[in-house]
C-alpha cells in the first residue's frame, strides 16, 4: 500500500470515529475540505505541519495516527 493511501484511510477512519463531516475536519485544521477529500482519497499527501493540525483536530496524537496507519 502506497503512503499517501494509507494516511488517507487512516484519516477517514479517525474522522469517522469523531462523527465529524469532512467539511467540519477541515474549519478545525484550517483547510479546505475539498484537501482532506484528496488526502482521504490517497490523491494527495498532506505536509507535516497539516498533518499534526488535523491530527490535533481529530484528538489525535501524531504518534497514535502513524502507528494505526
Amino acid at each position: 500500500m502506497e503512503i499517501e493511501q494509507a494516511i488517507g484511510e487512516e484519516l477517514r477512519a479517525c474522522r469517522q470515529r469523531k462523527q465529524i463531516s469532512q467539511e467540519q475536519l477541515g474549519f478545525d485544521a484550517a483547510v479546505h475540505r475539498t484537501y482532506v477529500s484528496l488526502i482521504e482519497g490517497g490523491d494527495r499527501s498532506p505536509t507535516l505541519a497539516v498533518l499534526f493540525r488535523l491530527c490535533q483536530a481529530l484528538d489525535v496524537s501524531p504518534a497514535d495516527f502513524a502507528r494505526n496507519g
